[in-house]
């Protein structure tokens, strides 16, 4: 059990800069640097045509989903859950996706803070999905 807990947590230690790093270069491969009309200099990546086809082909459920679970990792699961309930609120077109993003945000929960801990942010949001995504993680 120890040995696998270290051994996700190296991967995340791996894939979590690469992902923020790639997020920060999407964040601003397109800024406009000077306001002289729709003809403005442009920044942009090498690579950020490809980058930025693929961006805009990502469904708004699985942007959510990534936005809540960095949150995860930089906060806490109930604050993640808080926000998926504001989002599915917000745009009910989220709630055919709220229990497989509730889910996802379990099984990373019991990845951070083992399954006891994880299960004590449990709460009803998306019905007992976040509880399932834990129960699947630990058995």
């Amino acid at each position: 059990m120890t040995h696998t807990a270290r051994r996700i947590g190296r991967s995340l230690a791996l894939v979590l800069p690469v992902v923020l790093v790639l997020s920060g270069t999407l964040a601003v491969a397109r800024v406009p640097w000077s306001t002289s009309g729709p003809e403005s200099q442009v920044l942009t990546a090498a690579s950020s045509e490809k980058v930025n086809v693929r961006a805009k082909s990502r469904a708004p459920q699985d942007i959510l989903r990534d936005k809540l679970l960095l949150e995860l990792q930089e906060k806490e699961p109930g604050v993640a859950l808080t926000h998926l309930q504001r989002e599915v609120e917000r745009r009910p077109s989220l709630a055919a996706h709220c229990k497989s993003i509730a889910r996802s945000l379990g099984r990373a929960a019991v990845k951070q803070y083992g399954p006891t801990r994880a299960q004590s942010f449990s709460r009803p949001v998306c019905d007992t999905s976040f509880a399932s995504g834990v129960a699947q993680q630990t058995g």
